[in-house]
């Protein structure tokens, strides 16, 4: 060829900018050189800054008009050739402002001068219509040898763009904490940065034209290799590629993460690898510790969800072995106080360590039966260990490490014992962690790990877990003692607020059930009674205090002791309700304050219950009450309610019946006076009394409910429904059976409420079991009493109350004529008990008194105190009855002789 090469002119200087060879690596250089000739003959453009900068090019006449337009001209200043050429430069693109001072500046140029500056020119893709060029302008010759001038432009903002970017890119490379290099297409370093060469102990120029085999091991080396050409055969990127080595003068293995991508030219061409490395190896660690970390706390997520399923204390110990055997450890043990399992608060020796323990639970990956590891320190095992058993009570010696565990609340470490004993699994375990096991700063246990030899030794972090898995057992099993603790108080407290199993009375076959909604607590504020009344009459109480739980138990016991009270004081039916909503009123507040008790109660009645969650101590006091009296003589029954469920009626051969008894108000509302009812009963009729939780749950309404239990009443055997004559209630086997029916057929398995039920079946008094006889207002009425009273014991068979009843008979009859009023009626009934009635028409109640030695009477009641089981009175609709009942004998003695009694008066 007969043309130079392009660049064949470039100063050396230039040639070697572009491939700069080491000089003290020769052969390095020639490569470089030849790689550097090839290049020159490439058909690609050469990828250079004009690259980046897109240098326009026209030229001027020696007119000073364009003659020559070049395209990226065109493509800068937005004119095409045909636009351009022959026009004035000024007036093609410079803006009329400017026009003026680019005149001036053209002739200038054309006198023959050179001439560089900034030459602003319209531009409309610019926000601001125009741009500003950085024109260079050199005088030149046409053919004819006249002055003409050749014009270089170019776009001040790319200029501007170039130095940001050159800048900004050596910043990032020379300043970044992170290791930046860049490998040519011959996979030799071109650049590396300070913090790349940091690493490795060489100043950076001696990074150039080095390979990966000069930095790391072979294997890493050739990893690093092939990555490196992949990139650059491919341009994907390659990111977080691991790589080990050893950094210069360091013994250490070093891990880093490199990412690699390729870097091309601003035409395109790929001109080599850009790499970032970073010091993995701390963070490596870190991973190492999170992953392990991750173990415990999936452990503990396990253990959080395995742990503390039941409130049985052996269960709960048992869970936590299943935890940590083997996930954690080889073998473990759990060993609780005796005391506590017990149900002792504080057992003897609690505080230092020496209190009774029993093993509870142990578990083994390696053995299948209990093993002497931590076990070497308790009482008399030291010379001779042998293993705990499951469900052994031992001790641990006050200076063991166990006992110290259990003292002073701390982990200790038992390390494994050495001896040739290669059965004995005691001397292959590596260590122990005894663990006491503390809830609520009290330890109620401890737990040991070991660990076999051969396996991971316990660490800190270990130590840590192990705390907190003992720690969450022990919180389960302190809640279960807890809740035993309280379910027993419940228990107890239920138990003394309802009536025995199978109350008795007087003409009534009674059986009751109670089925308390909480079964955590077993307590509710559903509550029955059977109080006896005098005269062989009974009471028949049903309530519900409105609310649920403790609070709501103890509210009905404070109602059921009211109504207990008021019951015995021989109160009309519904003067007993009015009293006890008066009792209500004032337990709702402080002070007894019946005003706000009634305001908080009708609030709370708006919706017809009391609020579960409210504070207000007014809800748990607001309550309904059924309120029945039943007298065995004249087989009567007066009932009264307090916004209870109605009772049902189940007449012999009838079906079953709701009540029509005046509702009233619930207890606790106030304001409305309570309505009573008397009905007749006839003897075999059943009377159910009842909760509403025995009727009502968000399944079915009450109303469907109450048709239920008539149901159940009408069919306890299962008997055709049709047939109520055939199948009632009234005529039915036993009344147990009858309740167990009316449970099983009706749903009380919800759990919303609780549930009570109370049924009697009436049996009166026969009329050989009464006397009754009306005597007149006279002296003679006395002895005529005794005589009565004597006979009609004789005819009964109990000749050894006569003599008692006699006196006791003539005492009461006395004071009838002296205080009292009118006919005096005179009535003996007989039952479990024999009860005497003396009845009068006066109303002041009788006042036992205790007499002076010298006065001559006042010992009557005294003495009816002294010799009967028990004595009162009450008032009647047409005066007051004073009464005293008697045990029957049963061969036993009966009590204090009559006349000794008598004597001990003086």
């Amino acid at each position: 060829m007969s043309e130079k090469p392009a660049g064949a002119d470039m100063p050396e200087e230039t040639v070697g900018s572009q491939v700069s060879p080491m000089s003290q690596e020769s052969s390095v250089s020639d490569m470089s050189s030849m790689s550097s000739m090839s290049a020159v003959w490439q058909s690609s453009p050469p990828g250079s800054i004009y690259d980046y900068i897109r240098v326009a090019s026209f030229a001027l006449g020696p007119d000073g008009r364009i003659a020559q337009w070049s395209e990226r001209a065109a493509e800068l200043l937005g004119l095409t050739a045909s636009q351009a050429i022959g026009k004035d430069p000024v007036e093609a693109f410079v803006p009329p402002e400017y026009q003026e001072t680019g005149q001036r500046a053209v002739a200038d140029i054309l006198d023959g001068r050179e001439w560089t500056g900034l030459v602003p020119y319209r531009n409309p893709r610019t926000p601001s219509g125009h741009g500003i060029a950085e024109v260079y302008v050199m005088p030149a010759q046409d053919e004819h040898g006249k002055r003409a001038a050749l014009c270089i432009a170019v776009d001040v903002s790319a200029l501007r763009g170039l130095e940001t970017d050159l800048a900004s890119s050596q910043a990032v490379f020379g300043q970044s904490p992170l290791g930046f290099f860049l490998f040519g297409t011959d996979l030799r370093i071109l650049r590396v940065n300070e913090r790349f060469a940091k690493v490795f102990g060489r100043p950076t120029e001696e990074y150039r034209g080095t390979t990966p085999h000069d930095l790391l091991p072979r294997g890493e080396a050739d990893r690093l290799a092939a990555a490196l050409r992949q990139v650059l055969d491919s341009g994907q990127s390659l990111t977080d590629m691991p790589i080990v080595g050893q950094a210069p003068g360091s013994p250490d293995r070093r891990r880093w993460s490199v990412s690699l991508y390729r870097l091309h030219s601003g035409s395109g061409r790929p001109i080599g690898v850009a790499g970032l490395a970073t010091d993995v190896t701390g963070r490596r660690r870190a991973e190492q510790e999170a992953a392990g970390v991750r173990r415990n706390l999936a452990l503990l997520n396990e253990a959080g969800a395995r742990i503390g399923t039941s409130l049985d204390l052996e269960t709960t110990a048992r869970e936590l072995l299943d935890v940590a055997v083997p996930q954690f450890c080889d073998l473990a043990s759990v060993d609780l106080y005796q005391g506590l399992l017990s149900g002792d608060e504080t057992p003897p020796g609690l505080a230092d360590g020496s209190a009774e323990l029993r093993r509870v639970a142990f578990a083994s990956a390696v053995s299948d039966g209990p093993v002497a590891f931590g076990d070497i320190c308790r009482v008399n095992t030291v010379e001779d260990p042998k293993p705990i058993q499951v469900g052994e009570v031992h001790r641990y010696p006050f200076n063991s490490l166990c006992a110290h565990a259990l003292r002073t609340a701390q982990v200790r470490v038992v390390p494994g014992r050495d001896g040739s004993e290669a059965l004995e699994l005691g001397a292959m375990l590596q260590s122990t962690l005894v663990v006491p096991m503390v809830a609520r700063d009290t330890v109620v246990g401890l737990a040991q790990f070991s660990r076999t030899k051969g396996s991971e030794p316990f660490g800190e972090r270990d130590r840590a877990l192990a705390v907190e898995l003992a720690a969450r057992a022990a919180v389960s099993i302190d809640n279960a003692r807890l809740y035993r603790r309280e379910h027993e108080r419940a228990l107890i407290l239920q138990r003394s607020l309802l009536p025995p199993g199978d109350p008795e009375a007087a003409g009534l076959d009674i059986a009751c059930r109670y089925l308390p909604g909480n079964a955590a607590t077993e307590v509710g504020g559903d509550w029955f009674d059977v109080i006896e009344l005098p005269g062989h009459r009974t009471a028949l109480v049903v309530g519900d205090v409105m609310g649920r739980g403790l609070r709501a138990a103890v509210a009905m016991g404070e109602l059921r002791t009211a109504v207990r009270t008021l019951a015995l004081l021989d109160l009309e039916p519904a003067e007993v309700l009015s009293a006890l909503d008066e009792i209500a009123r004032g337990l709702g507040t402080p002070g007894g304050s019946h005003a706000g008790a009634r305001s908080g109660s009708r609030a709370l009645m708006r919706d017809g219950k009391a609020a579960e969650d409210s504070s207000d101590l007014t809800e748990v006091y607001l309550a309904t009450c059924v309120y029945a009296v039943y007298d065995p003589v004249t087989r009567r029954c007066t009932f009264a309610n307090a916004g209870h469920p109605p009772p049902v009626l189940v007449e012999p051969g009838e079906g079953a019946l709701l009540m029509e008894v005046p509702p009233g108000l619930p207890l606790g509302v106030g304001g409305e006076p309570f309505e009573e009812i008397e009905v007749e009963l006839p003897d075999g009729a059943l009377l159910a009394l009842y909760t509403d939780g025995l009727v009502e749950s968000r399944d079915h309404t009450l109303d469907e409910g109450l048709h239920a239990l008539r149901a159940a009443l009408n069919t306890p055997d299962g008997a055709d429904g049709g047939n109520a004559a055939a199948g009632s209630a009234g005529s039915a086997g036993s009344l147990e059976d009858v309740c167990d029916h009316v449970l099983s057929t009706l749903d009380t398995h919800h759990g919303e409420d609780d549930i009570a039920l109370l049924m009697a079946r009436v049996q009166g008094l026969s009329a050989e079991s009464v006397g009754d006889w009306h005597l007149p207002s006279a002296p003679q009425s006395v002895g005529r009493a005794r005589e009565l009273a004597r006979e009609q014991l004789e005819s009964w068979g109990l000749d050894d109350l006569v003599d008692t009843t006699e006196l006791l008979v003539s005492e009461l009859v006395t004071n009838a004529l002296r205080y009292g009023e009118g006919e005096i009626r005179l009535r003996l009934l007989l039952d479990r008990t024999l009860v005497c009635e003396v009845w009068d028409g006066g109303l002041v109640q009788p006042r036992r008194r205790r007499a002076r030695d010298t006065d001559e009477g006042g010992r009557g009641l005294q003495l009816v105190g002294l010799l009967s089981a028990g004595w009162g009175s009450r008032r009647t609709p047409l005066g007051k009855t004073v009464w005293f009942e008697l045990a029957l004998p049963d061969g036993q003695p009966s009590g204090p002789d009559s006349v000794e009694a008598l004597l001990s008066l003086w």
